[in-house]
């Protein structure tokens, strides 16, 4: 049997990555067909796959503003040659699910949300504050397209898996389609319980507009309470500017040091809509309670008590809500005046371990492609 791996793009080792990465374990012998290859940024699993790339690999300044080339990914993703194989699985949160197979191939995706920069997250990632004029002027007139591509290539594929609930029902929104979930690997075995704690809470994240890490910061100005921000993104000086004193920042850290900082710190803030969300697993995985917006992926690793709700020992964390730095700076407050048990805290993310997600993701595929095989014999 002949097998293909489609990833949207190998840049950097985040959330899809780490799917990914399990997907080559799976399936070693498998080609992996990506829009662009960083070398260097994933993993020696990944990288000693059989790795093919786009035309936008060879495109000007294409490994570090390849999202400047958004109009050409269907086009990219669809001239892919992919009649030898006989299973493909896409592991998708753009375009990767939109290759083109034959008939007799049965195509499995694995599916990290529908594009959010075409559906829900638009006026996040386009708005006067993120872009230019020339950009707000033109986005419009392609994003009708996109959309429609999005819609329509959702039918190439036979079978859906999402990471979560929340994504499970953008799919049944956007594309009209059903979905098993699977929720990601988060590496629980390697952060250890911690029951020290400091005094700063913190933020780790891409800083990106969707992460919301802007609000974050404007609570924290005003409850002057210490905050460590770790991360890289376009918002980074933004943020830096914005910040007072009690704030500091970090760039991303090695898979040691961020443990280290999760391990100290008073608890995770997490002010974004996640679709599911990794770090607040591997922040549990330490013991730390999580404050979060209170809608999303988190609603669904984290046991959090809403603003009218009792907090309970079954408890792991507070949720606010609405999505505002009044909203936050009154979780955190009340975050002050109640005690979280570390070692019930981890095990709420128990469940969420590599090993448990390999099992899952191999069943799921095993049994997909055995019924869409006894399809084709009856067809």
């Amino acid at each position: 049997m002949k097998i293909a791996l489609i990833h949207d793009w190998l840049t950097g080792m985040r959330g899809g990555e780490k799917c990914l990465e399990v997907l080559c374990e799976l399936f070693p012998d498998a080609t992996l067909y990506t829009l662009l290859h960083k070398k260097g940024s994933v993993s020696e699993t990944i990288s000693r796959m059989k790795i093919k790339t786009s035309f936008i690999q060879k495109l000007p300044l294409a490994l570090n503003h390849y999202q400047k080339y958004l109009p050409l990914f269907p086009t990219a993703i669809e001239q892919f040659n992919l009649t030898e194989y006989d299973l493909v699985i896409s592991s998708s949160h753009c375009v990767a699910k939109g290759v083109i197979t034959r008939p007799e191939t049965c195509h499995i995706c694995y599916c990290y949300t529908p594009m959010r920069y075409a559906w829900e997250m638009y006026d996040v990632y386009f708005n006067p504050n993120t872009v230019g004029p020339l950009v707000r002027w033109t986005i419009p007139l392609f994003m009708n397209y996109l959309r429609r591509w999005d819609e329509k290539s959702a039918d190439r594929v036979d079978y859906f898996a999402a990471i979560s609930e929340t994504v499970k029902a953008r799919i049944q929104k956007h594309y009209h389609r059903d979905a098993g979930v699977i929720y990601p690997p988060a590496d629980v075995d390697f952060y250890s319980l911690s029951k020290n704690t400091g005094d700063y809470f913190l933020v780790t994240s891409a800083l990106v507009p969707y992460k919301r890490v802007d609000l974050a910061i404007l609570a924290f100005n005003e409850s002057n309470l210490p905050l460590l921000v770790i991360g890289e993104g376009v918002e980074k000086n933004k943020l830096r500017k914005l910040a007072r004193g009690n704030i500091n920042f970090l760039d991303w850290q090695n898979p040691s040091d961020l443990k280290k900082y999760y391990s100290e710190c008073k608890a995770l803030i997490f002010p974004g809509e996640e679709d599911f969300g990794i770090v607040p697993v591997e922040a549990q995985a330490c013991g730390k309670p999580v404050i979060a917006y209170g809608r999303g992926g988190v609603t669904e690793s984290v046991k959090g008590a809403y603003p009218d709700q009792e907090i309970t020992s079954n408890h792991t964390g507070i949720f606010f809500y609405p999505q505002t730095k009044e909203a936050l700076m009154d979780a955190v407050q009340r975050f002050e005046s109640v005690q979280f048990d570390p070692e019930r805290v981890r095990e709420n993310v128990l469940r969420f371990d590599r090993k448990i997600f390999k099992e899952k993701i191999e069943e799921f595929i095993e049994v997909k492609f055995a019924e869409y095989q006894s399809k084709i014999i009856i067809d």
